[in-house]
């Protein structure tokens, strides 16, 4: 195999260790992923990649998806997980440290490509410093140009030779503005049975068919644990109040998070019908009437697993501030935002209360036509993301280290 390197995907440059012209027999990938999702569509890229090449060698940042497909991992995914612009700041000496320490071993030894996997905050300044030293680099998840920051698509076109986008609007969003890039499908699209696994899902947590199971998922970062849980619990309460009957569970993406939820929960009195499960998000989705749902790949999931839901999300009050400046999208949750319309009653920031998250619930709970409307809609957007994601976003990459741009 040898790079490309006069060719219109990247322009190479000297490298420390080795020219353009000469490979290694071995196959380097260096993958960086920064949170629990990333680590999810990593480690299907991974695996598809083993297949083309067998003796190819995986290291970077990564979770346990990631680490059991191969990878190598010289930080903790953990370091990197964290949401928010005003949040960042307070672990900004932690994440620049840690790209510093990346991007001198990546440019002393350099990989034969590297793969940033969302975080693009993190990832997109790694692209360009190691795109600079004639490292081939590939971004998995665009970045979202196409709602806010549009101004980034300059530093995209700067660091990456190629995006692979999960979902269809946003290919044809960057090829529009120059970006060689791809839409691969959703790898959580292709994990999850279209045909559904309400009633395994219900078995395998002990929910009788004429019990009412609601699905609290607050959120998989500290801060929105730290937003949201307590107007989450307020929603159950109110819930519960008029209708005794009806259960709760919430998915705890962490032991951390799981202990903070529990503790959470010791100090309410009386005590609330909630049970807290350690990981089973997708299970106690499938099994769900209704769920509430922190904006984020949760409201994805929901989707993929047909459970109608209602949406909530808080931020610090400047982040929002901040945000709101270059806001280009009427949605946030991503069924919305892929069907152009409100299917999920969502609720930000000043109007995400209980008083008004508990009404939305209320009116799902009490409707089976609205729940099975939405159920249909989102069984049809499943299909569409249905793309065998990791085989595609192999094939992407492969035309890169093969040195053969391929079909845009």
């Amino acid at each position: 195999m040898t790079r490309r390197c006069n060719g219109s995907w990247h322009s190479c440059r000297p490298r420390p260790a080795a020219s353009c012209a000469e490979r290694s027999a071995i196959v380097r990938i260096a993958l960086v992923a920064g949170e629990p999702s990333g680590d999810f569509l990593g480690a299907g890229l991974i695996r598809a990649l083993a297949r083309r090449y067998p003796d190819a060698r995986f290291e970077g940042v990564g979770g346990p998806d990631m680490q059991a497909a191969g990878l190598v991992s010289h930080h903790p995914l953990e370091a990197l997980s964290v949401m928010g612009i005003v949040e960042v700041l307070g672990h900004l000496p932690r994440l620049l440290a840690i790209r510093r320490d990346l991007r001198r071993r990546w440019r002393a030894d350099p990989p034969d490509l590297f793969i940033g996997i969302d975080a693009p905050d993190f990832n997109l300044g790694l692209e360009r410093s190691l795109r600079r030293a004639g490292v081939p680099t590939v971004h998995y998840v665009s970045p979202t140009v196409w709602a806010w920051r549009s101004g980034r698509l300059r530093a995209i076109r700067r660091a990456v030779d190629r995006m692979l986008c999960i979902f269809p609007f946003e290919a044809d969003y960057l090829q529009a503005q120059g970006v060689d890039a791809r839409f691969v499908g959703h790898p959580l699209a292709d994990a999850i049975d279209p045909a559904g696994t309400a009633d395994a899902a219900r078995e395998s947590l002990g929910v009788a068919a004429d019990e009412t199971l609601i699905a609290l998922l607050p959120g998989s970062r500290g801060s929105e644990i730290k937003a949201l849980l307590p107007v989450f619990l307020d929603v159950a309460a109110r819930l519960a109040e008029a209708a005794p009957q009806r259960r709760f569970v919430i998915p705890a993406a962490t032991p951390a998070l799981q202990a903070r939820i529990e503790a959470a929960l010791d100090g309410i009195t009386p005590p609330m019908p909630i049970e807290v499960v350690a990981g089973q998000a997708r299970t106690v989705l499938a099994a769900a009437d209704a769920g509430l749902i922190a904006s984020g790949t949760a409201t994805l999931e929901a989707m993929l697993l047909h459970c109608p839901a209602v949406m909530a999300y808080r931020v610090n009050w400047l982040t929002a501030v901040l945000i709101r400046r270059s806001l280009r999208i009427s949605h946030f949750a991503m069924p919305n935002l892929m069907a152009g319309e409100a299917l999920m009653p969502e609720f930000v920031q000043d109007q995400a209360t209980a008083e008004n998250l508990a009404t939305a619930l209320t009116r799902l709970l009490d409707s089976p036509v609205q729940r099975e409307a939405m159920a249909r809609r989102f069984a049809a957007l499943h299909r569409e993301l249905r793309q065998d994601a990791g085989e595609r976003a192999a094939d992407a990459v492969g035309e890169l280290l093969d040195g053969s741009p391929g079909p845009v």
